[in-house]
């Protein structure tokens, strides 16, 4: 099969075909139809993330499944479903107390391998890891049965790779890290794929003001369309214009979702005493983010974590897609993909999508900004 390898940091993705094993007793072949553009991946590429190469990225993904092991009962051939890259046991400690990201028993899908150790991908006999247990930038995945929830089968496949995380990851972290009161205030740092979400969220929680705060105007403007009321061009003062729109107090929650150090203190400034920082962004590894501790004591300001929207996917992606059918949560709206004639030609029949052989392009379109989220489409 296709797929995108990565052989080195920096790059290029290169298109190659890879081997991919048969599924075990308790795994699923899965058809990719469409896989999301996360800047996730692209930490990988930069060399903030590190997994041991050749390595095939991608964790948004939705397609059909194809073939199952024998232990599994939770999907059949025929049927769509979501990836989930973050797959949980829904028994141990921890999901039994609704933590499932936290979750005990599924902790090998940090390292880009299967529960066994290993992967199910191979170039020339070569091993090839994984992110996590899906590897979504490939015509066909190989995952665990908890990876996959399946949805119906009226739901497009772009829409449904975009709810395996940045969907997931930023409305959740509105609706279930933090649960905004209608009427709170709310800043949102960064306005990528998943800024875009937790504006959602924020929206469906009724929030106001929503402040959307990024370095990229055209950002703002977009962010607009998602539920934000006032937007900010980030910079050394962004906290003040921040403080000035909440009456001069800060938001009662200020939401990260870049994954910069440097971001991440400027959104613990615009909260307001008694207010909350939420870190939704991935941040480098081994980086280290610093708060004044005096002030977080006295001003009692509180910070979250929020992983993967704090849920548990079979509950939280059938959840959005019925927001989505109800019209509540804007999905079609979050794919794009720029024009740019200087460069290549749109394709006529996918003018919003890019193919798996131009993922190169897919990213470099979203490292300019400007646009809201790329998604590829399969054969």
């Amino acid at each position: 099969m296709k797929a995108a390898v990565l052989h080195e940091v920096g790059g290029p993705f290169v298109i190659e075909d890879v081997d991919l094993q048969p599924p075990r007793p308790d795994e699923v072949r899965v058809r990719l139809a469409a896989a999301g553009m996360c800047h996730s991946d692209w930490h990988f590429v930069a060399g903030k993330l590190d997994r041991p190469k050749p390595v095939v990225l991608g964790h948004e993904g939705a397609g059909i499944v194809e073939e199952v092991g024998s232990e599994v009962t939770r999907v059949k051939p025929g049927e769509h479903v979501i990836l989930n890259w973050a797959p949980s046991c829904n028994s141990c400690f921890y999901c039994l107390r609704g933590q499932n990201g936290l979750c005990e028993t599924m902790w090998y899908w940090h390292n880009g391998t299967m529960h066994d150790g290993s992967t199910r991908l191979s170039l020339n006999g070569e091993r090839v890891t994984q992110f996590s247990v899906v590897s979504t930038f490939a015509e066909q995945a190989v995952a665990p049965e908890q990876s996959c929830v399946v949805i119906p089968d009226d739901i497009s496949f772009d829409v449904a790779a975009l709810v395996g995380c940045a969907v997931t990851t930023g409305v959740g972290a509105a609706l279930n890290t933090v649960q905004i009161r209608p009427g709170e205030s709310v800043a949102v740092y960064g306005c990528g794929g998943v800024g875009l979400n937790v504006v959602q969220g924020a929206r469906l929680s009724a929030a106001n003001p929503i402040i959307a705060v990024d370095s990229d105007p055209a950002k703002l403007e977009i962010a607009r369309q998602f539920g934000a009321t006032d937007g900010v061009v980030a910079g050394d003062n962004a906290h003040k214009q921040v403080q000035a729109l909440t009456g001069g107090r800060g938001v009662d929650f200020a939401f990260e979702a870049v994954g910069a150090p440097a971001v991440q203190e400027a959104a613990y400034k615009a909260a307001r005493p008694g207010g909350a920082l939420v870190v939704v962004g991935v941040a480098p590894a081994g980086s280290v983010t610093r708060y004044a501790g005096l002030d977080l004591h006295v001003n009692e300001k509180r910070i979250y974590g929020s992983f993967f929207g704090s849920t548990d996917a079979h509950r939280e992606f059938p959840r959005l897609l019925a927001l989505y059918r109800a019209g509540k949560l804007l999905l079609d709206e979050l794919i794009s993909r720029p024009h740019r004639p200087d460069r290549w030609v749109v394709d006529e029949l996918t003018p919003r999508h890019y193919r798996l052989d131009q993922i190169n392009d897919a990213y470099a379109d979203l490292l300019r900004g400007g646009h809201k989220r790329g998604v590829l489409l399969f054969d």
